[in-house]
């Protein structure tokens, strides 16, 4: 981009990062747009802070060979450009030179400035490579119009605001992709894209900490219908499959991000909120705009499949070789993609640190990265502006680092197919249980507050309950008050039958006059404290409490409360923590 978007006609040897100068006042870089101290022109009714982009960490050997029990449907590869919104055209934003127009002439008295973040410029404050959104990165984010034009979305059919009261999911996925400059050479050059890396981050409801779960590529699960949108405007409904690779949930059938969306949230349980994505050519540009990335190496490493070599000790990586460092995995471990995984984490979490520390410590830097991240990014049309991802950006940049844990989806290794795994649910259930509790994996999460005393607790004679079943499995009501009333003497105890209507997690509805017995059928059932529902009034002495089995019930006797812990067979890594190393 030249100057004349912002108001600079005819001088053409302007280095756009050079109109940007430190304000004492404000301790901001803010946009002049001539040599006589006009004051900076800052876009119209925005917060401070910023966006960045998704990290798409492809890997270099996609496999989607079909399963034994698939091989006779014969090529399952598509041509990319059926995918939806497939085609990223490089746009430029027309509205700087309109904008320039419309502000008339520069005004010769100095303003004085003004400490609304409103009318502060733009700040780069979280983004770059997906989860780097929580990283809080400080500096300057310029140049609105044609950073806006960089941003390609695709229409999943879910429009959700850029920013919420509640916790936050993102879907980061890397595509292993061949079309698009920088792309080419990599592995399969036949790939539609598949959902070659994939992040779901969770950032919970108090910004004060975040779960990034990557979940193996080739791992077997089941990919839901999945209505997509065509370039005439029209939604084609993809059907789902059973038991097939998980990176299929991209590109294969025609599959857009909106399919890896869903697929995701039948998995996990998680309601997505956004989806970032990248291919390739995100890794080298964005690590050549930060001067390169740390990395570090127990041993050393030498993939020809990668074209990664690299002594023992630790390393500054950038473009290529960044690259062939996010995509090796037969130089390490036991050359599997879990491998691969645990070195996408560590140089992630190096890209995170690095962002945050001196990325931006000028205004060429900005440019270069806000350049590189918003290029290489598409995203949902719920922050498909730049404007929308300065909002959630700014509302995802309280999480520090040292509170940012990567895991890996647990998984084991797959008895009717070698190449495959499956998920592991005696770890992956507490897992995610744990995540849609919103409790943090990152070590040091407890808050210091007085914790409140126990509630006081009513005998079992006293507990009187009526229990239906609204998404357990069937009998769930009936097992329930057998087991109430044999195991713990709650005589009081009743099936009242199916609930008229399913619910995701299980509720115990009661009075202020029944708190002891909400407690103590709260303690027997393992119930967390968003399952308990008071109402306003109380009750009468035979009215019985309400308790509604949800699809998170299991069994009588079986803690339905998340655990707090990070359940055991978990692999999980803190993004602040310098001393991992490949091995």
């Amino acid at each position: 981009m030249d100057a004349q978007g912002r108001g600079r006609a005819g001088d053409n040897n302007v280095d756009p990062a050079d109109q940007w100068v430190f304000d004492p006042n404000t301790g901001n870089y803010e946009l002049r747009l001539d040599h006589a101290g006009q004051a900076p022109a800052r876009p119209a009714g925005r917060k401070t802070a910023g966006s960045r982009r998704a990290a798409g960490k492809p890997g270099d050997d996609t496999d989607t060979r079909p399963l034994p029990t698939q091989r006779a449907r014969g090529d399952e590869s598509a041509d990319a450009d059926e995918r939806p919104g497939g085609g990223r055209a490089s746009r430029r934003a027309a509205g700087g030179r309109a904008a320039a127009a419309a502000a008339g002439p520069a005004s010769r008295r100095k303003r004085k400035p003004k400490k609304s973040g409103k009318q502060k410029a733009l700040y780069w404050t979280a983004g770059v490579v997906g989860f780097v959104l929580v990283a809080g990165c400080g500096g300057a984010f310029y140049l609105y119009q044609q950073l806006n034009g960089n941003i390609s979305k695709v229409d999943v059919g879910v429009e959700n605001d850029a920013v919420s009261d509640g916790p936050v999911n993102v879907l980061i996925i890397g595509t292993d992709a061949r079309s698009g400059k920088g792309n080419s050479g990599y592995g399969d050059a036949g790939s539609v894209g598949h959902a070659d890396t994939t992040i779901l981050m969770h950032i919970s409801k108090d910004r004060s900490n975040a779960t990034a779960l990557s979940i193996p590529r080739d791992m077997i699960t089941d990919i839901p219908n999945c209505p997509t949108k065509q370039k005439d405007g029209s939604t084609k409904n993809i059907p789902g499959e059973r038991g097939v690779r998980f990176n299929t949930s991209l590109g294969q059938e025609g599959r857009d991000p909106g399919c890896t969306w869903r697929t995701v949230e039948k998995l996990t349980g998680l309601k997505i909120n956004h989806f970032m994505m990248a291919d390739f050519n995100a890794v080298k540009s964005l690590s050549t705009a930060v001067d390169g990335v740390e990395v570090c190496a127990g041993k050393d490493l030498n993939d020809p499949k990668s074209h990664l070599k690299l002594k023992a000790g630790r390393h500054i990586v950038k473009g290529e070789q960044a690259l062939a460092f996010v995509r090796t995995r037969h130089a390490i471990g036991f050359g599997s993609d879990l491998d691969r995984i645990k070195m996408q984490q560590q140089f992630l979490s190096s890209l995170i640190r690095k962002l945050k520390s001196s990325a931006f410590s000028s205004p060429g830097k900005l440019y270069d990265v806000s350049q590189a991240a918003t290029k290489a990014l598409t995203v949902d049309t719920g922050i498909g502006s730049a404007n929308k991802l300065l909002d959630f950006g700014t509302d995802l940049k309280k999480v520090d680092i040292d509170k940012v844990t990567f895991a890996t989806v647990p998984v084991l290794d797959n008895p009717d197919d070698p190449a495959t795994v499956i998920l592991n649910k005696t770890a992956a259930d507490p897992l995610f249980a744990m995540v849609r509790a919103d409790h943090a994996l990152a070590k040091g999460k407890k808050g210091k507050g007085k914790k409140s005393a126990p509630a006081k607790k009513a005998p079992p004679e006293q507990v009187r309950v009526d229990v239906t079943n609204g998404g357990g499995p069937i009998g769930s009501a009936q097992e329930t008050v057998d087991w109430l009333q044999n195991t713990k003497a709650a005589k009081l105890s009743t099936n009242a039958g199916n609930a008229p209507a399913k619910l995701a997690a299980t509720r115990l509805e009661y009075a202020p006059n029944q708190a002891d017995q909400a407690a103590t059928l709260a303690d027997w059932m393992g119930l967390p404290k968003s399952a308990l529902k008071k109402s306003s009034q109380n009750a009468g002495d035979r009215t019985p409490m309400k308790l509604t089995l949800g699809k998170d019930f299991k069994a009588p006797g079986s803690p339905i409360e998340a655990p707090t812990e990070t359940p055991d067979g978990v692999q999980n890594v803190n993004a602040d923590d310098k001393n991992v190393c490949a091995k």
